[in-house]
């Protein structure tokens, strides 16, 4: 017999009294991870949903080092579940899956954060998913699925617009009477001499300029919504992004995907629709990793738990995301 299969006997007469113990999940046979790196030592590997430090452990919860002189190894792989697409409904909801206002399409469900203030949890996302691009209130409902995904006002709401960081537009539809005026004698002239053209009022504000596309909604329940994003895990703390920094994300659209930041201190100017244009100051862009129903997915760096920014806009050949501190000082609250 290998020592694989004698490995493989021992995990099997000691599962059961692994899989009792408080915060472990799994049990298998696999290769010890040390320093970082796979080693040749064969092991029963114990998967936990979190790794805790031993001094947050109950004497009870402490995991033996080694069984009958096989060594144990733990993993930490967050809460298994049985798969569902990411436009399902999702209750509780991690980060990651669709959500928005009553009245958009879809976004991300960036993650939860905590309000300074009051210490409440709340969920992060885009101004222009879960506040409709300003035209929001206090209070609306928040649908997870988001509509497009099947979420109604019925059955889905999970949250309540709580604030959000309004959006600066450098142009945008005009509203003035007096150019409305101007404008709607000049196409009833344009009309009167056989001209098809007609023209629209614009209104510009070339100073505006933004720093973050960002909101925050207050759970309907606090057991509805978890801590976890899909295949990241819990974000714990934060980090400044750097030129070439290796990072991930998780969203409704393109589910987990990997980049690296390719630029740093960008001004971009963003196309909102219907006419609407927002120049965006110090933000991070990466290649191709998103499309559209991604906004709102919180980026983390790729080598730790840590968060570095919020998506909020891309193209075919690149993401942008705002800098994860201007996002958390905005909405006043913490990861």
């Amino acid at each position: 017999m290998s020592p694989t299969n004698e490995i493989a006997q021992i995990k099997e007469a000691s599962k059961d009294n692994l899989l009792a113990m408080n915060n472990v999940v799994g049990v298998g046979v696999g290769y010890k991870v040390q320093g970082g790196s796979q080693s040749d030592d064969v092991a029963i590997v114990v998967m936990v949903s979190r790794k805790l430090p031993l001094p947050a452990l109950a004497p009870e919860s402490v995991l033996p080092k080694n069984i009958e002189g096989v060594n144990i190894d733990v993993i930490e792989v967050g809460q298994i579940r049985a798969l569902q697409a990411r436009t399902d409904r999702w209750r509780p909801a991690p980060g990651g899956v669709s959500i928005g206002h009553y009245k958009i399409t879809a976004g991300t469900f960036g993650s939860i954060v905590q309000d300074r203030a009051t210490g409440e949890r709340l969920i992060l996302s885009n101004n222009h998913v879960i506040a409709n691009s300003n035209d929001a209130d206090t209070g609306d409902e928040i649908l997870q699925p988001g509509p497009i995904d099947g979420g109604s006002i019925q059955t889905d709401i999970i949250a309540h617009l709580e604030r959000f960081c309004p959006i600066e537009f450098t142009s945008e539809p005009g509203g003035c009477d007096i150019a409305a005026t101007y404008a709607s004698l000049g196409n009833t002239i344009a009309s009167l001499l056989g001209s098809s053209h007609r023209v629209n009022t614009q209104k510009t504000n070339p100073q505006a300029v933004n720093l973050v596309d960002a909101a925050v909604a207050k759970p309907v329940n606090d057991n509805n919504v978890l801590d976890e994003i899909i295949e990241i895990g819990t974000a714990q703390g934060t980090e400044n992004g750097f030129l070439g920094m290796s990072i991930r994300k998780s969203g409704r659209t393109t589910s987990f995907t990997t980049g690296q930041i390719t630029l740093i201190n960008a001004t971009v100017d963003v196309n909102y629709g219907g006419d609407r244009t927002a120049r965006f100051e110090n933000q991070f862009v990466s290649g191709p990793m998103s499309q559209g129903g991604d906004s709102g997915s919180l980026i983390v760096a790729g080598d730790s738990q840590q968060a570095v920014g919020l998506l909020f806009a891309g193209s075919n050949q690149s993401t942008i995301f705002n800098p994860i501190q201007d996002v958390l000082d905005c909405m006043d609250v913490e990861i």
